[in-house]
């Protein structure tokens, strides 16, 4: 191998899995070691997943999906842009105890937070924006 991978080979899979799980590991807080005191998958093998040298196995990742919250869908989106919150939106559904309407309420405000910090973080990595005239949407 040359050290480069094309796009959609096995590699690449392995290296976007990889740095997904560990992204979302280290925004949790978690060490490797707690991850696989808490998973049962040995340490070395987290971090050879999450560097893209390993495969991981389907019960590998539906323990570290369990673990960190998040559908297995949202570790292999094939998207580079993948978005968590939409992948754990996506299963709300198919959640085995409905929502109250009033959490149901407060699920919809914090999407609009959330929302909203996204807009004005893109805003700010965009940096000013000329005004727009009375009348335009956004």
């Amino acid at each position: 191998m040359n050290g480069s991978a094309r796009p959609g080979t096995d590699a690449e899979q392995r290296v976007r899995l990889g740095q997904r799980l560990k992204a979302t590991r280290e925004y949790l807080g978690l060490s490797q070691q707690q991850v696989a005191e808490r998973t049962g998958i040995v340490r070395s093998a987290v971090s050879d997943i999450e560097r893209g040298v390993r495969k991981v196995e389907v019960m590998e990742l539906q323990k570290l999906a369990r673990l960190y919250r998040l559908p297995a869908s949202y570790f292999l989106d094939e998207e580079e842009a993948a978005d968590a919150g939409e992948h754990a939106l996506a299963g709300l559904p198919r959640t085995g105890r409905p929502l109250s309407e009033g959490d149901r309420i407060e699920v919809a405000k914090f999407i609009q937070y959330l929302r909203a910090r996204r807009q004005a973080e893109d805003e700010e990595a965009d940096g000013p924006r000329p005004a727009q005239s009375p009348g335009r949407g956004a």
